[in-house]
């Protein structure tokens, strides 16, 4: 009994552990959408997501095309706090332009961006769905729970220290951005949406959002629907990508996806693959802290008890040899 007891409150013990932990079994990775999840990839752990682009592009107006590359990497951290990770990205492009003006080849970065990611709230949190022991339906039906999301914030800086081709002359070294963003999950979909502001304080800054839809098909293959809205005064688009994921290990996902957007001033086409890696060896789970804790709770109790029975038993004795002299 006292062994089915232990067992089922070092069950619940996990069970409530768990919901404090940002790391999954399985890498999760923001590729090959553009939206960044809510959540972080857990303390320690160090997470690479590496992609190339091939991007045409048409003006109508200006009458000017461009085809090129574009490789971007994001290295994320997880440190100091389950939902706290930092973030670094930075894009290289290399294209061929051409006008009735010119022609030039351009390669140069065209982002970097640091900054840091926190989980503000997590509606599973200390949440335990309690069974119906009565009704099979009321077990599986959906909940509207669902539609609450788990919501984060980013915020970062673009980093622009010398001149650049794909930046203004006007742009400051440093401009902040941030990111608003909420994760829904509706069974095997996975709904996020981001809502940025970027390169505030500079001339040009932009203002948007990424909506992603993703699903999963079984344990190796998943799928994404992607819009985002961007609009500045220099630029506005309307842009919507597909794509999917394979995992190929625990640790390791390969993805491609396509896209396009919806004027001609300029057109876009563009596809790409990338690849995403985890390294946690480092990574010390929360919930097995806790049964260590509570193990050497466990074996002073132990240790404790086994000392009152020590002590009871020269009573039980005496008791005993008084009632055989009664006798």
């Amino acid at each position: 009994m006292n062994s089915f007891k232990t067992a089922l409150q070092l069950f619940l013990l996990l069970i409530f552990s768990n919901t404090f932990a940002q790391y999954t079994d399985q890498i999760n990775s923001n590729r090959p959408g553009e939206s960044m999840s809510a959540f972080s990839v857990g303390q320690t752990v160090i997470q690479a997501e590496m992609g190339f682009t091939g991007i045409k592009e048409k003006h109508s107006l200006l009458d000017y095309k461009t085809i090129g590359v574009n490789s971007d990497l994001t290295i994320r951290y997880g440190a100091f706090l389950e939902q706290l990770e930092f973030v670094f990205n930075i894009q290289y492009q290399t294209d061929s332009y051409e006008s009735d003006l010119e022609s030039k080849v351009r390669s140069d970065l065209k982002q970097t961006l640091i900054g840091a990611k926190y989980l503000i709230y997590d509606p599973n949190k200390n949440y335990v769905k309690k069974p119906n022991l009565l009704s099979w339906k009321a077990n599986h039906k959906f909940s509207y729970r669902a539609f609450i999301p788990a919501i984060g914030i980013f915020a970062g800086a673009n980093i622009n220290l010398s001149a650049n081709t794909f930046s203004f002359e006007t742009d400051p070294k440093i401009s902040p951005k941030a990111i608003l963003i909420t994760q829904n999950q509706f069974g095997k979909f996975v709904f996020v949406t981001n809502i940025f502001a970027d390169k505030i304080m500079s001339d040009y800054p932009s203002y948007g959002y990424v909506a992603t839809l993703t699903r999963g098909f079984n344990p190796r293959w998943t799928g994404f629907v992607e819009n985002k809205g961007i609009k500045s005064d220099f630029y506005a688009d309307g842009i919507f990508r597909v794509g999917a994921a394979f995992l190929m290990k625990d640790n390791i996902q390969i993805d491609a996806s396509i896209g396009t957007n919806y004027k001609n001033t300029p057109s876009l086409i563009f596809g790409g693959f990338g690849i995403s890696w985890r390294f946690d060896a480092n990574y010390n789970e929360v919930l097995l802290r806790i049964p260590k804790e509570k193990k050497a709770k466990e074996k002073k109790d132990k240790k404790g008890k086994s000392k009152d029975k020590t002590q009871e038993k020269p009573k039980k004795r005496k008791d005993t040899i008084g009632a055989d002299t009664k006798k």
